[in-house]
């Protein structure tokens, strides 16, 4: 909700040119905070405000502004003043906001940016989407691994304000070969003996990610051992920079949306609901509307070719019996792709997993075959088409909910076995492919038992 309190006051400093004033104002709240209450100004006078602070400050709130307002900040405002906020900005964050911003601005802005920032941006660009290398950070501290404790702590002094992680310090030869790493706490305990190599307290057992890792991975990984931030490496060794745990959530954040959307029947968005446009829309939803729509024409199909044997008072049940398909499908499928992308399950699980649905289905699908025969006395339609007709539906909800489980969890493991992302195997499409074989679950336990 949108925080009016400060508005008419920085109106009137902003209006009065009250630098002192606005100063202030940057650098007494917490920098989120002072974007909150921000939030209402347009994005030039949003700019204006936060001019007078120093360029940490100034960053900071940038940092904490919405997307929007910074990629319009960052194409109206003087490049002169956005170039320093936009070096001083950690580097994977640069990026990604550049990546927004047009591309004839970025190449004048960049021509404004220091050298050795430009080359960052150049490289990190170069770096796939979805992978470590687009979501890392090269603004690590490096330590020399034939320096002493007392050296290695004058070198995070030079390099602290400019890492954007310092607990975890990281140890590298002459060739930036990662070596080993020690952590902030054990190199000022280390401070006893200053003289102490520092090859002999840093931990060698090292974990890290490749640069063209999937950044989905990468996230697992940090999750399961609990790290902070991880090293990044080239193919040889060479440390290339971290990500952290702040990139991590982000990330998460990132993949679970895109599961979110896959699972309900529509392609991932490239950018958030607001920014994508009503055409790009409707085209994501669209494509996966004309695959269930198919899929809902092969039911029609399979009801067309059963015409003959659907009895009257069986058309009645038909939702029913395809729901429950559906519906145990869909569970099974969601159980296994949340478990998948925790990754609690994989392929080589897929024995253990067929296992436990089978006796899912035997207990839900007796459950509900249970259910079906009690309310089966409260149709008379039924009983009059004999002793035998009350078992009709209720034999089907036992085997199609057995199909449904089995359906829904094998898909997901094939689908990754192909190569595919599990999510594209969604609710609806699992509910589509039930309803198909409800339809002839159910027409042949009729002809079976009726007959």
């Amino acid at each position: 909700m949108l925080n009016t309190l400060y508005l008419p006051e920085l109106r009137e400093m902003l209006q009065h040119q009250d630098a002192e004033g606005l100063r202030v104002f940057c650098e007494t709240l917490h920098p989120s905070r002072t974007a909150d209450f921000m939030a209402g100004l347009t994005s030039s006078e949003q700019w204006r405000v936060i001019q007078p602070a120093e360029l940490d400050t100034r960053t900071l709130i940038f940092s904490f502004l919405d997307w929007d307002q910074q990629i319009q900040i960052v194409s109206e405002e003087d490049l002169g003043e956005v170039a320093l906020v936009i070096a001083d900005l950690p580097s994977d964050d640069r990026v990604d906001l550049l990546n927004d911003v047009d591309p004839a601005i970025v190449k004048r802005l960049l021509d404004l940016l220091p050298v050795e920032e430009r080359r960052d941006i150049m490289r990190l660009s170069q770096y796939p989407e979805g992978t470590a290398g687009a979501v890392m950070t090269t603004d690590v501290v490096r330590l020399k691994i034939d320096g002493t404790v007392r050296s290695a702590l004058d070198e995070l002094a030079d390099q602290a304000n400019d890492s954007e992680m310092v607990y975890y310090l990281f140890v590298v030869d002459e060739g930036n070969f990662l070596r080993g790493v020690v952590s902030a706490r054990e190199l000022v305990s280390a401070m006893r003996h200053p003289d102490q190599l520092l090859s002999e307290i840093m931990k060698t057992d090292l974990i890290a990610a490749r640069v063209m890792d999937d950044q989905e991975k990468v996230a697992e990984l940090v999750a399961r051992i609990d790290l902070l931030a991880i090293p990044i490496v080239d193919d040889r060794g060479r440390l290339l920079g971290i990500v952290t745990h702040d990139d991590i959530i982000d990330v998460v954040l990132e993949e679970a949306t895109e599961d979110a959307q896959q699972m309900a029947a529509v392609q991932p968005l490239e950018d958030s609901y607001m920014r994508t446009s009503v055409f790009e829309l409707s085209w994501k939803r669209g494509v996966w509307l004309a695959i269930l729509f198919l899929c809902s024409l092969f039911t029609a199909v399979a009801l067309q070719q059963f015409q003959g044997e659907v009895l009257p008072w069986m058309i009645a049940f038909i939702p029913l019996v395809i729901s429950s398909g559906g519906n145990s499908g869909s569970q099974s499928a969601t159980l296994i792709i949340t478990a998948m992308s925790r990754g609690d399950v994989s392929l080589k699980d897929w024995k253990k997993v067929v296992a436990r649905e089978i006796n899912m289905g035997l207990l839900l699908g007796g459950a509900l075959a249970l259910m079906g025969l009690a309310t089966m006395y409260m149709f008379p339609t039924v009983l009059a088409e004999g002793s035998f007709a009350k078992f009709v539906v209720p034999l089907t909800l036992f085997l199609i909910v057995m199909a449904g489980t089995l359906t829904g969890s094998v898909l997901p493991l094939v689908f990754n076995k192909i190569g595919w992302d599990p999510a594209i195997m969604s609710n609806p499409l699992v509910a589509g492919i039930m309803d198909v074989l409800g339809i002839v679950i159910y027409v042949k336990v009729a002809t079976l038992i009726l007959t």
